[in-house]
């Protein structure tokens, strides 16, 4: 099932490297992106809102702390942006070793900060430029590694290979639930609040260097090499990449965004804001729900490859509207089974939503790439990735907070999952069926959607 790797042409290119390495550095180095990302999150429900913001009551200060953790999603669109125009030009590696040096440096620099007692309105402002930092790094990251991946594969089991950074999310998920999970056990309340929550933030910093090790022993793709090579050769002036997406591949980056946004909302809704539901409303103790949602993820990590592998198979846009019709459904049972406080109903019900978003994520990597051409690829899948995440995943802790401080009740949020899966599913029936296309096609006249 694994491509064959093709000799690199002549002139003196490194050699190429073996396809599983490559797969390898693309899973490994989205693990580490996004363990960075989560923690944060798990941190801004459950330390943030006393460590950083000491003076207001529970859901206030958990939503400005859930404020925080949405202004990395704002600059998300930002590092899409500048990574995907230098990635479009100079290539994918040298983006994808940088966005990992930046998110990881934020990451061990957020475990050394002071606190609000230490020095006042500072440590939020230090907290939140740190978050800045690594939603940039992270707009970066996406398009990159899925390219890296997507770019070196072969069209008739794209989704499934092109699916494993996309399970570099719930292996980040998982090793940062994780490790929350076992300082929980063998600590002391007051003691992770002390100073046990700095530990998984600098321990990012021994993440990094294996992820650095791996990606920088990675070469650009044949497919890439090739559009760059008939760019130098061409006398017509390229364009900012971004101008060349905003006015040939505005359909597709509005696809984009609509199939992103029952995916994001409904994540971060799992995943993030599960933990304020359960544990202030619930009456859950956190360690609970954080071994539930690490069971969740580990189901997670298989099923988004299964699914990758079925886009394969019955194309991409049938999946993507099983999982976005799945947890638009799921969500109204969803809040329901944590009501009832106990430990198996929220494993059942953060795990089946995390395996009807997988139907949407694991063939989202493939998907994206086939949407834009080559020489604005990075910028074109990054932009459309990252704008949605600002009123998706970026908002979405912070309305579901609002909605439960004002109903009291999950109906209202299970009904905010819902309505954006149905938007979901129109920007699944606008767009065209992209399995089998071939990446190092150039689209021809001025509308980006006939280049498959």
């Amino acid at each position: 099932m694994e491509p064959r790797t093709t000799p690199s042409p002549a002139g003196g290119s490194a050699p190429k490297t073996p396809f599983h390495k490559v797969v390898t550095a693309g899973l490994i180095g989205t693990t580490i992106e996004w363990y960075d990302f989560f923690l944060y999150g798990a941190a801004a429900a459950l330390v943030f809102n006393v460590v950083f913001f000491p003076d207001s009551d529970p859901l206030v200060g958990t939503m400005l702390a859930f404020s925080t953790y949405a202004v990395g999603f704002v600059a998300r669109p930002l590092g899409g942006v500048v990574f995907g125009h230098y990635g479009d030009r100079i290539g994918r590696k040298q983006l994808l070793v940088l966005s990992l040096l930046m998110m990881g440096g934020a990451t061990f620099a957020i475990g050394l900060l002071p606190t609000y007692a230490a020095i006042g309105v500072g440590a939020p402002l230090l907290l939140t430029l740190l978050r800045v930092v690594q939603g940039f790094a992270l707009g970066g990251e996406w398009g990159g590694a899925v390219l890296l991946v997507a770019e070196h594969g072969k069209p008739r089991n794209r989704g499934f290979w092109a699916s494993w950074p996309q399970a570099g999310v719930p292996c980040g998920n998982l090793l940062a639930t994780a490790v929350l999970a076992v300082l929980a056990v063998v600590m002391t309340d007051d003691a992770f609040l002390d100073w046990g929550w700095r530990i998984p933030f600098l321990l990012s910093g021994i993440l990094v260097l294996i992820g650095l090790w791996i990606r920088l022993a990675v070469t650009e793709s044949e497919v890439f090499k090739e559009a760059s090579r008939k760019a130098e050769n061409t006398k017509t002036p390229e364009r900012a990449p971004i101008l060349d997406v905003l006015r040939h591949h505005w359909r597709e980056t509005l696809v984009a965004m609509g199939v992103r946004l029952a995916e994001n909302v409904s994540y971060y809704v799992v995943t993030a804001f599960i933990l304020v539901y359960a544990t202030q409303q619930a009456g859950l103790p956190n360690d609970a729900v954080l071994n539930a949602v690490l069971i969740a993820s580990a189901v997670h990590l298989v099923t988004i490859p299964a699914w990758g592998a079925l886009s394969d198979l019955v194309g991409r846009r049938p999946v993507i509207a099983i999982g976005a019709v799945g947890i638009s459904l799921w969500s109204f049972a969803f809040f329901p089974l944590i009501d009832q406080g106990t430990f198996g109903a929220v494993t059942l019900a953060a795990t089946v939503g995390l395996i009807l978003h997988g139907a949407m994520y694991g063939p989202q990597a493939a998907f994206f790439s086939e949407l834009f051409s080559t020489r604005v690829r990075y910028s074109g899948a990054s932009i459309g990735y990252q704008l949605a995440s600002i009123v998706a995943g970026g908002l979405a802790p912070l309305i579901a907070t609002a909605l439960l401080a004002y109903f009291g009740s999950g109906l209202p949020i299970s009904m905010y999952v819902a309505a954006v899966g149905v938007v979901t599913v129109v920007a699944v029936v606008w767009s065209r069926e992209t399995r089998g296309s071939d990446l190092s096609a150039v689209p021809k006249g001025g509308d980006s959607g006939h280049h498959t």
